[in-house]
Order: structure tokens, then C-alpha cells, then sequence
């Protein structure tokens, strides 16, 4: 198996939404960023596949030094192997990486979230970094489109949140920020036991509102010059803006479920996302034509 085919295979068993936003890309776009993706659920996969975080340290030191390995053009490990060349195509940054791998280990030092601003950091370090490498793989030409990528990242990784907060409670996790807790009196235990209440669904509703907020602004900073070198992001968002909706509409019974979107939701939205972006680009050209 080639280094290429590894992160294919990782990409495509993962059964994430990302995946196919990256069906529409030109092969060496895609190529990039399933390696990109394949990175990221490796790194992922230490932290949660390992109940003993001594040993999780461990393995993410080593992805430190493959990291260091793969700058030096030494890698080892076959998506290092794959990403060798991406890094160079698309100038992508050591310290974009390393970023990713300090994400994780936060998720071993870290279970509680005091703040919003506390919660950011990580969400800037797990979800935004990645957004900022997609969009230099995806392509950009206003470096407004950087703005886009990090906050669409939060917004990505908020939704994560939501979705998982049953799962990350049984795991001894809460991400959900405990001055908003504290706000709308939901106690810990309730999260930890699997308890719902009203005040709990009015802190899901608060929370869901910010997502939508930052999906706001991500799309408030995409350049019309860059939409189209950015469809997979747009992809992306259009499916992560559905399961928001969709948790939403479940009541947000995540405590007990786990809400997700079939394989044929996400590629319904993916392809009316591409079909509304050339009918943009059409009207635009049409606008600018009759001038």
C-alpha cells in the first residue's frame, strides 16, 4: 500500500462529513488534503484510543519528532510519507502542525473549561489551524480568506461539541464552557449521568447560537474572489450547518444519541452546494456582463 493509498483509506473509514467536500477537489488538491485529514485522525485517534494518557504522551511526542522528521525530509510513518510533498507544493507551515498535535494534548491536561476564551484556544488549536492549511491547499488570492478559514474551523469544532457532548461526558470530558453551566444552572453531574432538563436544552440552544454565529462570520469573510477555490470549505459548512439543525430538531437529546447524517444526506448537500455555487457564479457573471 502506498503512502497515498494509507490516508485514502483513512479518509474514506473515518465516515466524516469532511470527506466529501474533498470528492470535488482536482486530484492534487484532494491528494493533499486526505493527507492532511489522515494527520489529523491519527493524532485524533492517539487521544482517544488510549485510556493511559502516559502512553498518549508518548505517542504524541514521537508525532512531534515526525513532524521535525518530515521537515528534514526523513519521514517514517506513511502519512508523513504522503504529506512530504504536500508540504512543499502548498508551503505549508511546521508550527501549523506542531499546533495540532498541542490540541491534543490539551484534551490530556485539560477536561474542564472555565470560559469561552479557554474553550477558543482549543477549538483554534484542534479545528481553526486545520481550516487555515485547508485553505492554503484549497487555494486563496485575499488573505481576507484566512479570517474565513479560522472561524469556520470554530464553528466546525463547536458543532463537534454539541453533537458529542454525551460521549465526552462518559469519557469524563466538558467542553462546554463552565461559566455557561453556571449561567443557566446545569450542574455537572446532570452531564456526567446523562440527566437532561429544560435548563439544559436552554444551554444547548445558547450554545448552538454561537455556532451559527461564527458560521456567520466565517461566510462574512470569504472574498467573491476566493468562493470558488473554497467550495470544499463551503461544502463543508452548508453539511456541519445541517447537523446543527438536525440536533436541534432532536430536541438535543445528545446525553443519550448520538445524532449523525447519512453517507446520501451528505453527498445530496455536497452536490446542491457545488449546483448553488456555479448558479452564483453564473448570476455574478450575468450582473457584471449587463453593466
Amino acid at each position: 500500500m502506498t503512502p497515498d493509498q494509507y490516508c485514502q483509506n483513512k479518509a474514506a473509514s473515518s465516515g466524516s462529513s469532511f470527506y466529501y467536500s474533498f470528492l470535488f477537489l482536482t486530484r492534487p488538491r484532494r491528494r493533499a488534503i486526505m493527507a492532511l485529514y489522515a494527520f489529523c485522525r491519527e493524532v485524533d485517534d492517539v487521544v482517544d484510543d488510549n485510556k493511559t494518557p502516559e502512553v498518549s504522551r508518548v505517542k504524541l511526542q514521537w508525532w512531534k519528532d515526525e513532524i521535525d522528521r518530515l521537515f528534514d525530509s526523513q519521514p517514517q510513518h506513511p502519512v508523513t510519507q504522503a504529506l512530504q510533498s504536500v508540504i512543499a507544493e502548498f508551503d505549508l507551515p511546521r508550527e501549523y502542525f506542531v499546533e495540532i498535535i498541542d490540541g491534543m494534548e490539551m484534551d490530556l491536561e485539560q477536561h474542564r473549561y472555565a470560559t469561552f476564551k479557554e474553550l477558543s484556544l482549543y477549538c483554534y488549536r484542534a479545528a481553526s489551524v486545520v481550516g487555515l492549511l485547508s485553505a492554503e491547499i484549497f487555494g486563496y488570492r485575499d488573505r481576507q480568506t484566512l479570517k474565513y478559514a479560522r472561524d469556520l474551523g470554530l464553528a466546525f469544532q463547536l458543532t463537534n461539541i454539541l453533537r458529542d457532548v454525551g460521549e465526552d461526558a462518559r469519557r469524563g470530558r466538558i467542553y462546554l464552557p463552565q461559566e455557561d453551566l453556571q449561567r443557566f444552572g446545569v450542574q455537572e453531574a446532570d452531564l456526567l449521568q446523562g440527566k437532561e432538563s429544560s435548563e439544559f436544552y436552554q444551554l444547548m440552544a445558547f450554545e448552538a447560537e454561537r455556532a451559527r454565529d461564527y458560521y456567520q462570520r466565517a461566510h462574512a469573510h470569504l472574498p467573491e474572489i476566493d468562493r470558488r477555490d473554497q467550495r470544499a470549505g463551503l461544502i463543508m459548512s452548508r453539511i456541519y450547518q445541517r447537523l446543527l439543525d438536525e440536533l436541534e430538531k432532536d430536541g438535543f437529546h445528545v446525553l443519550t444519541r448520538r445524532i449523525n447524517l447519512t453517507a446520501l444526506a451528505k453527498l445530496w448537500l455536497a452536490a446542491t452546494t457545488v449546483w448553488h455555487e456555479r448558479g452564483w457564479r453564473r448570476s455574478q457573471s450575468d450582473r457584471e456582463h449587463s453593466r
